[in-house]
């Protein structure tokens, strides 16, 4: 459906091609301070037209707020989000009358609903994702305001070109009974953990790729080249740190924190894989490696001496910096003839018009952070409402001391 979260609920709306697209936001705590220029900042790196490793579809993506706050300040009541859409070219799509683009979701809607928009992509298109970040941005703000918490996102491989971030493994000899030798190195390079640590949007955002290392987003930027002048795409994958997150959250055994994070990656167009912390890596290495072993930091919490779980451990958040990644497929409408089928089986060849990102990482980026944050927001206000509602009942005094919580000095 057209709706995400528990408590803090998103509402998206609209197709590529209608009047505007938007959301309703439901659940926003009362009393924080906002306008349309907090949410415009991200939806400014989402919008199209950035540079030539983009589509060139030319929209402002200007927000308008519709209810939800007086003077400035949130009321507590649904939020209203409107974007236009302004840069329409509906006849560009006129082929789709005929041929279901392939691995597109022409198809696929069509026999779910028995009729699908003319034109573009309708709800697949990533035009749906407006209300997502401006919902996103309007969490985030909260999330900073009250426990500091930081969300960045940034492009970690075009194609077959990834951002260094792993340790080579040893290069050593088969064993003799056949086996690989399983005395791995650490899952992440000491450079890598120190960028998640301390990566800031700005550094993500000095090179149009979103790739923070220099090297690197050089080469990703002529992959994508590449792959335009070829009308072809390519795929990617994005990496995001959630820092100072509080420990605690999750719903297990069915909402574990990682599950909710899952749903709302995989729920974003063109992704087809999500990994958190050590991910596929971690299958690779002995659990005596793997496990992340506890110390008790400065203000007497516990934290880890390494972080394969990614932050989430039996589906809870343990107050360590999450990390995780998507995939994302190559953008599914390109303009190279491809030989296909119509709608009545009618075997033809297919060359979409319109206008296409060649590669989509860079401008999820910011899709990205935005489920994130809501995510995150919808965690909290369950836990919140959870320790509330305990903290109301007398102290029970007949618990043995391994079932509470210590004092901490």
């Amino acid at each position: 459906m057209s709706t995400y979260g528990t408590l803090y609920r998103v509402t998206t709306y609209g197709e590529s091609h209608c009047a505007s697209v938007g959301a309703i936001i439901d659940g926003c705590p009362p009393g924080l301070e906002l306008t349309a220029q907090d949410i415009q900042v991200q939806l400014s790196r989402r919008r199209p037209g950035q540079s030539n490793l983009t589509t060139p579809r030319n929209e402002k993506d200007l927000v308008q707020l519709q209810s939800g706050t007086e003077m400035g300040v949130t009321l507590g009541t649904p939020i209203g989000l409107l974007v236009k859409n302004e840069d329409q070219r509906p006849h560009d799509y006129s082929e789709t009358d005929l041929y279901p683009r392939p691995s597109h979701a022409d198809y696929t809607y069509l026999e779910k609903y028995g009729i699908k928009a003319s034109s573009g992509g309708g709800r697949s298109s990533a035009r749906e994702t407006i209300g997502r970040v401006a919902a996103g941005a309007i969490a985030e703000k909260y999330l900073k305001q009250v426990y500091g918490i930081e969300i960045v996102a940034f492009v970690s491989s075009v194609g077959k070109i990834h951002l260094p971030a792993h340790v080579a493994p040893p290069s050593l000899a088969p064993l003799e009974t056949g086996e690989d030798d399983d005395n791995a190195q650490d899952a992440l390079s000491k450079e890598f953990v120190d960028l998640l640590a301390t990566i800031t949007r700005e550094d993500v955002d000095k090179h149009p790729t979103r790739c923070p290392h220099t090297e690197t987003a050089e080469r990703m930027t002529q992959r994508i080249i590449r792959a335009k002048e070829a009308q072809d795409s390519i795929g990617g994958t994005v990496t995001c740190v959630i820092r100072n997150v509080p420990s605690g959250l999750g719903e297990p055994v069915f909402d574990k924190f990682e599950a909710a994070l899952g749903h709302a990656m995989l729920s974003i167009p063109a992704t087809k894989a999500f990994e958190i912390g050590s991910g596929f890596r971690g299958t690779e290495v002995p659990g005596s490696r793997h496990n992340d072993a506890f110390v008790r930091s400065e203000d007497g919490r516990l934290k880890t001496m390494t972080n394969w779980s990614g932050g989430v451990q039996g589906g809870i958040t343990n107050g360590e910096n999450i990390y995780f990644r998507i995939g994302f497929k190559s953008p599914a409408t390109i303009s190279q003839p491809q030989e296909t089928a119509q709608y009545d089986g009618t075997p033809g060849s297919l060359a979409a018009r319109g206008r296409h990102d060649p590669c989509v990482v860079p401008r999820a980026v910011p899709i990205v952070e935005a489920m994130a944050a809501i995510v995150v927001m919808d965690q909290l206000l369950i836990q919140n409402s959870r320790k509330t509602a305990a903290s109301l009942l007398p102290p029970i005094k007949t618990l043995p001391p391994t079932m509470v919580m210590p004092k901490r000095a």
